[in-house]
């Protein structure tokens, strides 16, 4: 099996308080992440500073598994959509960006085909390419809180 997650630091540990500004998103990690068996190979870009692989360990652990390099039970991938769908969003709004997130979530090789828009909108694509359409995955979680597209996802193998 295949995840799709975002790398979003609020899924850390260290980043709960008493009320979860991401429950939703964090219940759906959780189950997409539990469902890849006890070895989880991570798949994070290195552009994020380490912050994706840091999320996706993280998640992997809560659900009792370990990050391994190779003899996997499932391939977790960390990416997300734009950062740019609102006024309050962290990168402000960009009008493309929502109809670029409507190509990624149509065919994830669209990332691949303009790098350059997915980095003026802070999308976190690199990882996504090679992703099968949404269409093919028991999608947990679609939406843009603070104005960032998230996707959870489960494909089979």
């Amino acid at each position: 099996m295949t995840a799709l997650v975002p790398g979003v630091l609020a899924l850390l540990p260290s980043y709960r308080s008493i009320e979860d500004p991401v429950a939703d998103l964090r219940a759906a990690c959780r189950a997409a992440v539990g469902r890849l068996g006890p070895r989880v190979r991570v798949v994070a870009s290195p552009a994020t500073g380490g912050s994706g692989a840091a999320v996706a360990a993280a998640l992997v652990a809560e659900v009792g598994a370990e990050v391994v390099e190779t003899g996997e039970t499932g391939v977790l991938v960390v990416g997300n959509g734009s950062a740019k769908r609102t006024e309050k969003a962290p990168g402000h709004l960009d009008e493309r960006a929502e109809a670029f997130d409507a190509a990624l979530r149509a065919d994830f090789s669209a990332a691949a085909t303009d790098p350059a828009l997915a980095a003026d909108l802070w999308a976190d694509t690199t990882c996504l390419a090679d992703l099968p359409p949404l269409a093919d995955a028991d999608v947990l979680y679609d939406a843009a809180p603070f104005g960032v597209q998230y996707w959870v996802a489960v494909w089979p193998r």
